[in-house]
């Protein structure tokens, strides 16, 4: 007897519920820094191909409309997927059982094959669901770029203002829709996932177009985090939590380390004297530089401290920071407090050994558009405070923020707008009320968690 819609949706989600909870937790996917701005990565040597595809998949392009929301005569562009049809289950049958599920993974900022190749979750249900898998790029990450070419598309405010959250959703809810006409699987249920950002929009799809997608399930997606609805403080209070359960002498190197690069960097010759004892591929302009480098770094250990092996944003052995303490913690009394941090953060920056200095300006996941995100609707206040954390102690200030995102952009931010669009205050009701089929899942070792 043909399975009811209501059934088979019900079925489907409740597997997945079941699957997710059983299974090794789902990688949540960092792809925000945590600093005042994005944070940078080591420069390996000679390092040409930073993705390593894992999965089978074909590459295809979508002719995609830059705005939505209005009918100007604006050129489209062409934003690329992945797709892979191994294990899904067409043809045969009638009615709703006729096609399997279609899995939609929501772009992240950065080059989709990087995300594709990180998210092994889908690609290990998809044979038991029999499922469609597709990975549609965010638009100005990767090779999805409006007007032909990463240069025009990031010349200036203009040409950005196109890279939006909701444009971004549109993207995704065109395509399902043209998808599913073309493959005649427009009785195909469709489930999103996604980690971070894309986590959030994952969860913002399922609430913004709930025709088009039955479910969601939202990794690490810290949609709180806006406002005031959670403790400014709180990401980088869970951050040096992570480090201070593995070694209370760790924690305290880490927090004394920022004094000491500020009482070096004041020194005659203090800036270079940096740069070399760092590694830096160029040389110091400021210690601000080289402290934002050690945050960024701290942060996203906390955001990857995973059980096991990992190479999502750098190679990293399990339990990095464990690692990271261990080594800082490994040097005889006496040894600087500069000279062990080092030699601790060398294991996030250069485990494999490889790296022959460091450039704080690279970009090597293609994420950069994140800068001009967050000048615009993704502010999310962060403070650091002065007992829990090992940061320098920090007040999230709008009107310095509001600055720079001026200086850097020529724009300010809506730090309200996130709130207005997607909700956020007394989240748990609007998903009671408006909400449904979105797990939210939570590794509470990840700081992102605290917005989660």
């Amino acid at each position: 007897m043909m399975m009811s819609s209501k059934r088979y949706i019900s079925k489907l989600l409740l597997s997945l519920i079941l699957i997710f909870l059983l299974s090794i937790p789902i990688t949540a996917i960092p792809s925000r820094s945590p600093s005042r701005f994005l944070g940078n990565f080591a420069k390996h040597h000679k390092t040409t191909d930073t993705i390593n595809k894992t999965y089978r998949y074909d590459i295809r392009y979508f002719t995609q409309t830059l705005d939505h929301f209005s009918f100007s005569n604006l050129p489209t562009f062409q934003q690329r997927y992945l797709i892979s049809t191994d294990h899904w289950l067409s043809g045969g049958g009638g009615g709703l059982n006729r096609f399997g599920p279609i899995f939609v993974y929501c772009g992240n900022e950065g080059d989709i094959e990087w995300f594709a190749s990180n998210t092994g979750f889908l690609w290990e249900i998809a044979s038991t669901f029999g499922a469609l898998i597709v990975f549609p790029e965010h638009r100005y990450y990767g090779e999805s770029m409006p007007y032909g070419s990463r240069e025009k598309a990031y010349k200036n405010a203009n040409s950005l203002s196109y890279l939006t959250a909701e444009q971004a959703l549109a993207d995704y809810a065109v395509f399902i829709t043209d998808l599913k006409r073309n493959l005649s699987a427009e009785a195909s249920p469709v489930v999103l996932f996604g980690g971070s950002y894309g986590g959030m929009l994952a969860a913002w799809m399922r609430l913004k177009y709930p025709h088009i997608a039955i479910g969601a399930l939202a990794s690490s997606a810290p949609i709180l985090q806006f406002e005031d609805i959670v403790p400014t403080e709180t990401f980088y209070d869970i951050v040096s939590n992570d480090f201070r359960r593995e070694s209370l002498s760790c924690f305290d190197a880490i927090k004394k380390s920022w004094e000491e690069i500020e009482v070096e960097g004041k020194k005659e010759n203090g800036l270079l004297q940096l740069t070399k004892k760092f590694h830096l591929c160029q040389s110091l302009n400021s210690t601000e530089d080289l402290s934002d480098w050690l945050d960024s770094a701290y942060s996203y250990l906390a955001m990857v401290d995973y059980p096991y092996p990992s190479s999502f944003l750098m190679p990293l052995p399990a339990n990095p920071i464990k690692e990271v303490c261990r080594k800082i913690d490994s040097y005889p009394e006496g040894t600087s407090i500069l000279e062990r941090v080092f030699a601790g953060v060398s294991i996030y920056y250069n485990y494999t050994g490889t790296v022959d200095c460091f450039d704080l300006a690279d970009d090597p996941h293609g994420m950069s558009g994140w800068d001009w995100q967050a000048c615009t609707e993704m502010v999310m206040p962060m403070s650091s405070s002065r007992n829990n954390s090992m940061f320098p102690t920090y007040n999230f200030n709008y009107t310095s923020y509001q600055e720079q995102c001026v200086k850097e952009f020529g724009i300010k931010p809506r730090p309200r707008w996130i709130t207005t669009e997607f909700g956020g205050h007394d989240m748990r009701t609007s998903l009671k009320m408006f909400g449904s089929n979105i797990i939210f899942s939570n590794g509470l070792l990840d700081p992102w968690s605290g917005g989660g």
